[in-house]
């Protein structure tokens, strides 16, 4: 009986299962996404990161969201920056360092699901060390990068 019950039911799965539907459709007007293929990875003229901008335009007036893969190995020199920024660590670790002189020795490690503030006018550095690190940012646009370093 078991056997019989256990076959009847695969039958009809396997007759009504293509006629679901195989994903539903939403107003993308209402709700928007980009899956992690959609994502358009530019990079840096250094070739020391690659950025995605995920909403608005960093280099003008507004909100803004992108996302920052730095490549193992690389670092941003001391800088800042005219407005907050904030970040999640979405993968890796992401050093952070603070001050004009750049030391990477003297950066801190923050993990993955990590949050952080950049303040504006505040003088920082950041970057990967030996593995891809990924982080997301949003803030106020324009997004300006003003150099700091000090010998």
């Amino acid at each position: 009986m078991r056997r019989r019950l256990s076959l009847l039911v695969s039958a009809l799965l396997f007759i009504l299962l293509p006629m679901a539907p195989s994903h539903a459709d939403i107003d993308r007007t209402a709700v928007d996404f980009q899956t992690p293929d959609d994502i358009k990875w530019v990079r840096n003229a250094e070739g020391t990161n690659e950025h995605a901008v995920l909403f608005g335009d960093p280099t003008k007036p507004g909100p803004y969201v992108i996302r920052l893969r730095w490549l193992p190995g690389n670092m941003s020199r001391p800088h800042y920056h005219p407005n907050d920024r904030f970040f999640v660590v979405i993968s890796g670790t992401w050093w952070l360092g603070t001050g004009e002189k750049f030391d990477p020795d003297s950066t801190v490690p923050v993990p993955a699901g990590t949050y952080v503030i950049h303040r504006a006018g505040r003088v920082h550095y950041d970057g990967a060390k030996d593995e891809e690190t990924v982080i997301q940012v949003w803030g106020m646009g324009p997004a300006t990068t003003t150099m700091a370093e000090k010998p």
